[in-house]
This record gives C-alpha cells, sequence and structure tokens, in this order.
C-alpha cells in the first residue's frame, strides 16, 4: 500500500473477492440516535433507501473481509467523517473504468447527489449492495454490472471484459474497487445509452481518449475525485 495523499491505494489480484466474516455489531443508544439524526438531515434533501450494504472490516490485495451494514450508517459516516471508526463502517464501492474504442468515460456527479456532487469520477460507480449477496459474500462482478445498467443503461452483454485494479480508500472511509470494464460500443454509443436509459447520477458525459485522459482530468481543475488519477494510471 502506498499513500495517495490522504487516500491510500493498493493495487489489487484480479481474483479478489469479498467475504462476509461477522454480524453487523450493534450500536450504543446514543449512537444510534446520532446516527438517526443524519439519516433524518440527509432524508430531508435526497430520496434514500435504508438497504444494506457491504462495509469493508479489512483488505487485502485478494480478498475484501467485512460484513453486512445498514445504509443510514454509512450516510452517517459520509457527513461525519470521525463516526466511522464507532461506526464500524467502511462502504465498500465498486467504480468501473469504462474502456470503449475512442477511450475512457468519465462522468460529473449531478448537484443533488448524495456524496461528492458536482465532482468527475469513473462510471458506473456505487456501493456494493444485497443485490450481489452470495451466501459468504458478495459478487463482486455482479455488483459492477447492476451499476453500469443503472447509470449508464448498458447492459452486461456489451461488457468484453472486466479486470480488477486497486483499492482506494477516501478519508471518509468509503473503500472504492477500481476494475477496468472493456466494450465494443463506439463512445456515441455509450453517450446515447446514458441519454436513453441512464438513472440521472451523472448530468455529463466525456469520452476521453486514454493517453490524453490524465491531462484532460486535471485541466477540470480540482474537481475530479481522487480515486480517478489512480484507476486511470492502471489501465491499458
Amino acid at each position: 500500500m502506498h499513500p495517495s495523499g490522504s487516500w491510500p491505494t493498493l493495487d489489487v489480484l484480479p481474483g479478489i473477492q469479498a467475504r462476509i466474516v461477522r454480524a453487523m455489531p450493534q450500536l450504543s443508544p446514543a449512537l444510534d440516535a446520532t446516527v438517526e439524526r443524519h439519516w433524518h438531515a440527509a432524508g430531508q434533501r435526497h430520496a434514500l433507501f435504508d438497504g444494506q450494504v457491504f462495509s469493508a472490516d479489512r483488505y487485502a490485495s485478494d480478498r475484501i473481509e467485512g460484513h453486512w451494514t445498514r445504509y443510514r450508517r454509512v450516510v452517517a459516516a459520509m457527513a461525519d467523517p470521525a463516526l466511522a471508526g464507532p461506526l464500524q463502517v467502511r462502504s465498500l464501492a465498486v467504480c468501473g473504468v469504462l474502456c470503449c474504442p475512442d477511450g475512457v468515460v468519465l462522468g460529473r456527479r449531478c448537484a443533488g447527489s448524495v456524496y461528492q456532487p458536482g465532482l468527475w469520477q469513473c462510471p458506473p460507480a456505487g456501493s456494493v449492495d444485497y443485490g450481489a449477496a452470495l451466501d459468504d459474500g458478495a459478487d463482486l462482478h455482479a455488483a459492477l454490472l447492476a451499476e453500469l445498467q443503472e447509470e449508464l443503461g448498458l447492459d452486461a452483454g456489451t461488457v468484453d471484459a472486466i479486470r480488477p485494479l486497486c483499492l482506494v480508500q477516501h478519508p471518509t472511509g468509503v473503500l472504492d474497487l477500481g476494475m477496468q470494464v472493456m466494450t465494443r460500443l463506439p463512445g456515441a454509443a455509450v453517450l446515447a445509452a446514458h441519454h436513453a436509459h441512464g438513472n440521472g447520477e451523472y448530468d455529463a458525459l466525456a469520452v476521453v481518449p486514454v493517453a490524453d485522459a490524465l491531462g484532460w482530468v486535471a485541466a477540470q481543475g480540482g474537481t475530479a475525485v481522487p480515486t480517478v488519477h489512480e484507476l486511470l494510471r492502471r489501465i491499458r
């Protein structure tokens, strides 16, 4: 692992797995009340669903171990990162680096996003939720493909290959698993699918030649999630 500012980064192996190793921890009444306060405040601004998401307790290049937690706890930790430790949450997110013949796809999160509004990132991206649950863990590819369908309107049949890249931890405790996603679709088809079937998570998409991608991100004046830099350095 090496530091990327305050965003530690770890290269991962192709067969990395996510495994459930314990139950969701109980909270004290006081801590539960704090979570409820943050959840209520966020609910005043966004339509939220308190589903179960994967929380990583520890991780290595080949394995992520954790537990299922409630999304309300993740929202509370996003609002106040000091709560991540007491709540024992480190939300695991999948982040796809979508590469098409024209280049790499980048998306700007809409201003109404719960997390990181207005920032450029590599779509699709989202928490690993219970829809990807296995008997003893989570199917990371299934989680990524679900986000691809939901956010960009592209189904699994458009994907030629998926290659895990690295894990990047946010200061808020969110843990991104970056995976390169290869598609034969031209950039124009990706943009058309997003326009017709995307869920509005991104208010703008750009398809940038791979050789120009890091420079393009730098030209956005610091409005890109730092994870993007680490992922673009690793694509091929």
